[in-house]
């Protein structure tokens, strides 16, 4: 086995991921996890590239008045967290700095108009949806930090509280061929659980008062109960099935409603393209304000549940196909579009038709800044400017950043 390379390395800060960044004395940037700015870490190098590399902690030398002591017993070691070792405010002020520097950095963007992050009310026990990977022995876990390990857990602080009571019970010793479970609390703390699997359906011994759905490449099966749940988000309740895209963050979900209605500029005659409509969480409540809305969506679950939570709008119509297939064959000069990828951000193609058929407003709905500000950038040099970006922490103790950003076509006089 070749020597470790260990060095004293002194963390100068955090970095979108949740790493510290140090420098090594050849000038390369080393990012190490679970570290925090003016810490001094005695590392190891777990990976070398030409111009960076990853280390890991053996020694904290100087630790950061900041430290805390992390609620899990398994923080870093489990994957799932990056920031319990910071108190929940200095979190948020972490989360704002990294959002703004990404968009400054990658989008070329001086001064983006960022506005302060919207924290949880609730830091804790907030995700109304986990997933579980399943050990070799049958039990749940979650994957190691930068490792294919599965981790087994015996806690776990941030699903909610019906999830919590649900998934320790749950072993699948006799059933080697479930790789993953899902678990996802309804608004009335209905318990839905989805397993997903390569072969047939498994053999079920239930003694839970929960929905049950067993998915793999071919089919769905229902186990025991419905195989979706309810989530009330203001006046509005969603069906939301197994397979079917939901904001895990309940507490959040009506202040970014909120957000998106205030920023635009609703008349009763607008049309409105929603993109990545998922089971129409934003159409529901858009359209009492405009003549028409598009949806376009690739999950067929969540067209199944949007068909059912907007049924009562006969001026709502759905298209489903990956996005960037159907939105160009599309003969339609919407108002307003409102977009909500996943985590790679818009397909360039999405983006080129955008600007094509050039809104007057338009609203990108991020999960990740990078991406986000790789498709501004592109959206800037199109015609489009920027009027608010507000940052969400719907996943604390972690780096992700949800993210609203407002823009309108920039009118020529």
């Amino acid at each position: 086995m070749k020597d470790q390379k260990i060095f004293e390395v002194e963390i100068l800060q955090l970095v979108y991921g949740g790493d510290g960044l140090a420098r090594l004395p050849d000038g390369r940037a080393v990012f190490i996890p679970f570290t925090l700015p003016q810490e001094v870490a005695s590392i190891c190098l777990v990976e070398e590239k030409k111009n960076y590399c990853r280390g890991r902690v053996q020694e904290i030398l100087r630790s950061s008045p900041q430290r805390i002591e992390p609620r899990c017993i398994h923080f870093a070691d489990c994957g799932g967290c990056h920031y319990q070792h910071l108190s929940y405010t200095d979190q948020l002020k972490v989360k704002q700095q990294v959002f703004t520097e990404q968009l400054t950095r990658l989008a070329n963007i001086l001064q983006p108009p960022v506005e302060p992050i919207i924290g949880s009310a609730e830091e804790w026990n907030y995700r109304s949806e986990v997933q579980f990977h399943i050990s070799d022995t049958g039990c749940p876990g979650f994957m190691a930090s930068a490792s294919d390990r599965i981790i087994e857990v015996e806690e776990c602080h941030l699903p909610m509280g019906a999830i919590n009571s649900i998934w320790p019970l749950l072993d699948f010793e006799a059933e080697p061929t479930i790789q993953r479970v899902e678990l996802i609390q309804g608004s009335d703390e209905q318990i839905l659980l989805t397993l997903q699997g390569a072969q047939d359906l498994p053999e079920l011994e239930l003694d839970l008062p929960i929905s049950v759905v067993y998915r793999n490449d071919q089919a769905d099966w229902i186990l025991a109960g419905d195989p979706y749940v309810l989530m009330k988000v203001k006046e509005q309740v969603f069906s939301v099935s197994a397979g079917s895209f939901f904001q895990v963050n309940p507490y959040l979900v009506p202040r970014m409603v909120d957000e998106i209605l205030s920023n635009l500029q609703l008349e009763p005659s607008q049309k409105v393209l929603d993109l990545y409509c998922g089971v129409g969480l934003f159409s529901a409540f858009l359209a009492p304000y405009v003549s028409e809305i598009i949806g376009i969506e690739q999950s067929e679950s969540a067209c199944v549940d949007f068909s059912v939570n907007l049924d009562h709008a006969n001026h709502v119509s759905l298209y489903q196909g990956a996005v960037e297939d159907v939105l160009p064959g599309l003969d339609v000069h919407p108002d307003i579009i409102i977009a909500d990828p996943p985590r790679s951000g818009l397909h360039r193609l999405v983006v080129d038709d955008i600007i094509k058929k050039a809104p007057r407003q338009l609203v990108y709905v991020s999960c990740d800044p990078s991406t986000l500000a790789r498709d501004l950038k592109r959206l800037i040099q199109g015609g489009y400017q920027l009027k608010k970006i507000i940052p969400f922490d719907l996943f604390p103790q972690t780096y992700h950043v949800e993210s609203v950003t407002v823009m309108e076509k920039v009118t020529l006089t």
